[in-house]
Order: C-alpha cells, then structure tokens, then sequence
C-alpha cells in the first residue's frame, strides 16, 4: 500500500519537473535567433528612364560685342538693358576724341623752348624769302637790260642766255624760300598744339559734329551696358552687348564620363527655370574639354554640350528666359519600356558582382544578379531575378544566407 506521504511526494516530484521543462523551455527561446524584421518590394516590369542630369545656363546664340573703334572719351550711353536696337540705324554710343594730356613744368618749359624756336626758324625763312626775292627782282632787271643791248648789237647772245638762266635760278630760289618758311609755320603750329593742356579744352564739349556715332550691328536687345558713363576708353575697348533673345540655347557643362554617354539629337527636359518642364535637344557637343574646380576643391574634366530648345514647346517661356539664366537639364540617354527593374536600394556589391536577398519561404537567400542601364531610383535586370521575386529593401548586417526575415509590416 502507498501511503499518504509517498503520494505528496510524487506530486512534489511532478510539479518540480515541470517547473524544470518551462525553464529549459524559457532558457532555449530567449536563445534561438527571432526573424530579423525588413522591408521588401516585389519585382516587376516597368519604364526605365536614364538621364544624365546637371545644371546649365542660357545664352543667346549670336551676343555681338560692340567695341570702340578708336579712341577717345565715350559719352553717356543713353541705352538700357533690355532696350531694344535696329541693326545700322540705332547709335550705340558716341566717342569724342579725348583731352589732351597734363603737363609737368619740366615738359611746359621744353615746348615753350620749341615755340621760341620755331618762330625763330619762321623769322630766319622770311629773310630768306626777302633775299630770294630781291636777287630774283635784281635778275629780271639784268634781264631786261641784256634783252635791250642784244637788241642794239651790243651784247653778245651768250650774255642774254646766261641772264634768262640766272632769272630762273632765282625763281627757283625764291620757291624755296617760300616753302621753307610755310615748313617752318607748319612746325610753331604744332609746338603750340603740343603745349594745349586740358585746361585748354573746350568748357561746353566738343561740337556733335566731331563726335563718332557707333551704330548697332544687327537688330535686337541690349545685353549688357558695359561702359554705362561718360569715360576715356582705348581702341577696342568693348562698350555693350546686343543679342537676339528668341535665338537661345542652353549649355551644359558635363563630366567627360558623362558626356561620351550622350548622342547628339538626345532629348532633354529643362526645368528649375521657375516654370513648367521645357523640351530641349542636344545639338552639338564640343570636342575639347576643360579643367574646373568642383565646389569641394576637386578637378573634373568637363565637356560643353549645347542643347536647343523646341521651339514649338518653350512657348512664351521665351519671354521670361533670358541670357545667362540657372536651369536644370535632363539628358535622356535611355527610354526603356517594360522591363524587368529591381530598385537600387535592394542591391549590394560583393567582390565585383552586384547581389540582392531574395525572400524564399520566410528566409532571405543571397543570389547574384546582372545589370544592365540605371537610373537613381532603378536598374534593369537582365540575370538572376524574374517578375514576381521578392526583394529585401536595404540589407542590414543582421541579414546574412539562410536568415529567418519577417515583413516590418506584418509586425504592426
């Protein structure tokens, strides 16, 4: 027979065991690994649009720079910016020649010495003028003389040749004279012209009719006013801008890597100008690149690409745009139309081979894929998934093959 005190004592046993099964029992499920929670997205067919996306600027086609074309003191101009212009008929600007320049004592002193001294050279030529004419007035008599006794047989004909030849001589002599003293008037002139200083210059200005009138080249619209007041400007200086505003293009300015992706005739979309999306095209692709420093301070070798707007599309945004305006450019490189995408957040590089999750029964499994074009946001697949596959957005390193995963939705 059991008694009562076996009895207890079986129960006390039981009751212990058990306690012992939900404390290993606790013990293993606090240990063994929970699904590591993800975010995933499924697989499938789509457009696929790649860009080639950087900033650039408007510039009008043909910008005509107008420069002085000699030198002098250029008037205020009396254009604007925006002022519009008739090609050959519109002045421009108006240059009047330039004041003469100040004189130290020194150099007053030596041009003064110069004047006295060319009116002395100016004096000495009127002497000799004198003197030419009063041999020559002194020939002609001997002249008429020898005329008179050759006439009366006195002299012989030799005489009266030797007398004409000493008349012509003396003429000659004379002519010399006279032109000496104008060389010598001519040189006081421009002794006293070079002591003008511009305390000499004419108060009111000078005289309209001495003034050149620079006419606008083509028709169009003041740019820029470049030389706004009244100043003494050098030949070649440039004075204003005058461009076309309906004949613009945009530039842009791409990395070289960027720019051999780009054909010629792409398709653009330009936006960021403070209106609505514009279509473009690009035109021409310059040959040569250049060196610029980012905003970082690093070089990149950049290449110009000029695009052309549709004119059938810019409408009266051309109105609004004008000449070195910020916009954004969207170079479309690819237009890909229902292919199979997978987005970039899910994909991940290991050695060189691009590799996503794939979700396979409640478990994450690595497989490696192959790629083909890509854009910020997606990439096409070309090997390794196929529509429908489940991905794992943004892999933590608590993701590895083979890990239990649960959707961060299903937890909620």
């Amino acid at each position: 027979m059991t008694g009562p005190t076996d009895s207890a004592t079986m129960i006390k046993r039981g009751l212990t065991g058990l306690v012992a099964v939900m404390i290993l029992s606790a013990i293993f499920y606090a240990l063994s690994p929970s699904p590591v929670p993800v975010d995933t997205e499924v697989i499938g067919e789509g457009n696929l649009r790649v860009t080639v996306d950087e900033e650039g600027k408007t510039r009008i086609k043909d910008v005509f720079v107008v420069s002085a074309p000699i030198t002098g003191r250029v008037l205020r101009s009396p254009l604007e910016e925006g002022d519009m212009v008739e090609g050959g008929q519109t002045t421009v600007a108006a240059i009047e020649p330039s004041p003469p320049p100040f004189l130290d004592l020194r150099s007053r002193r030596e041009l003064q010495a110069q004047i006295e001294a060319a009116r002395a050279s100016v004096d000495l030529a009127e002497a000799e003028v004198k003197r030419a004419k009063a041999e020559l007035d002194f020939a002609e008599h001997d002249l008429e003389r020898a005329r008179s006794l050759s006439k009366k047989k006195v002299v012989s004909e030799r005489v009266l040749q030797k007398a004409s030849i000493e008349v012509e001589t003396k003429s000659a002599a004379l002519a010399r004279a006279q032109a000496n003293k104008v060389l010598h008037e001519r040189e006081l002139e421009t002794a006293i012209a070079r002591l003008t200083g511009p305390e000499d210059d004419n108060p009111n200005g000078y005289a309209q009719s001495c003034c050149m009138a620079v006419k606008s080249p083509v028709s169009g619209r003041v740019l820029k006013v470049l030389k706004k007041s009244k100043q003494i400007v050098i030949q070649g200086t440039p004075l204003i801008e005058i461009g076309d505003p309906e004949q613009l293009e945009l530039v842009v300015e791409l990395l070289s890597a960027d720019a051999v992706r780009v054909p010629i005739g792409a398709r653009a979309i330009v936006s960021s100008w403070g209106g609505g999306n514009l279509p473009a095209k690009v035109s021409r692709i310059e040959p040569a690149g250049f060196t610029k420093i980012s905003a970082l301070g690093i070089e990149e070798q950049r290449v110009r690409v000029i695009l052309d707007f549709d004119q059938a599309g810019i409408g009266e945004a051309l109105q609004r745009l004008g000449h070195d305006y910020r916009v954004f450019a969207r170079i479309i490189i690819e237009d890909l139309q229902d292919v199979l995408v997978v987005p970039l957040g899910a994909l991940f590089r290991l050695n060189d081979t691009w590799m996503v999750y794939v979700v396979e029964d409640g478990t994450a499994m690595l497989r490696s894929i192959k790629l083909g074009h890509r854009n910020t946001q997606y990439a096409a697949v070309l090997e390794g998934l196929k529509k429908g596959d489940r991905v794992v957005l943004h892999p933590s390193d608590r993701i590895s093959n083979g890990v239990d995963i649960v959707e961060r939705a299903d937890l909620n």
